[in-house]
């Protein structure tokens, strides 16, 4: 065959491609298993963090297995007995779409130094691409105890701060509940004036803005659970009016 001809260069070409293609397709085969493996710790790396446990991606097996006591499914605010997934395996991105009577989620119980925490994984959308991040609530299943973010493509040095202790450590001791009422927490411009907020990303205010929206919806499904807990529910303080016009009445 002419080595010159266009001929020769059509199936060299094509030889090439499909030899290419194999190889790729063999080494995403051959890789997708380790790829698996790194993409799991990541995750339980991630979790652990927001209860304040920093570990090493190759040390987050152990430590997950050591802090995480129970990993529950939530859906409408109660426990499901028989999920038909594990929490774990929950696809947090296509739980999200669902409506939230009919949402599965997962809930993390943790403990640390003696003392219970529960973890929410959370799944939203930035400027860019999808956020995600966990929050640990501590036993009154109302104060924030730990806060851990990521994100996909927020710009360097704006939006991309979420994933900074900066940004993070600001929820440590929030609420996200007002007496029984289910509040959230607001990321603010500028300073912040109560406990249910934390001050936004400056010049990121639309991933500001997809936190904020994460937060609200993703912890709405957990409400009535959290609820449960006495203390999240501990009822509105009471004037000194109504207190002297009780005394009165007895």
């Amino acid at each position: 065959m002419d080595i010159n001809s266009n001929k020769y260069t059509y199936l060299f070409s094509i030889v090439m491609v499909v030899i290419v293609a194999a190889m790729l397709s063999y080494a995403a085969i051959a890789l997708k298993p380790a790829q698996d493996a790194n993409i799991e710790l990541e995750k339980k790396q991630q979790i652990l963090s927001s209860i304040n446990v920093v570990v090493q991606r190759d040390s987050a097996g152990p430590a997950f297995d050591q802090y995480i006591k129970q990993s529950l499914v939530i859906r409408n605010g109660k426990i499901v007995e028989n999920p038909t997934q594990l929490a774990f395996n929950i696809d947090l991105a296509a739980a999200v779409s669902q409506p939230l009577e009919t949402r599965e989620v997962p809930l993390y119980v943790a403990n640390v130094g003696g003392k219970e925490f529960y973890i929410i994984p959370m799944r939203g959308k930035g400027l860019w691409g999808p956020v995600w991040g966990n929050l640990s609530l501590e036993k009154d299943g109302n104060t924030v105890f730990g806060a851990s973010f990521g994100h996909k493509s927020e710009t360097p040095g704006l939006g991309a701060e979420i994933s900074t202790v900066l940004f993070s450590g600001q929820f440590v001791g929030k609420k996200i509940l007002n007496g029984s009422n289910f509040v959230s927490i607001a990321v603010v411009k500028g300073k912040t004036s109560s406990e249910h907020e934390v001050q936004g990303i400056s010049g990121g205010t639309i991933t500001s803005v997809g936190v904020q929206s994460m937060i609200q919806d993703c912890l709405a499904p957990y409400i009535e659970y959290l609820k449960t807990f006495g203390s999240a529910v501990a009822p509105a303080p009471v004037s000194a009016d109504t207190l002297t016009a009780e005394v009165s009445s007895l």
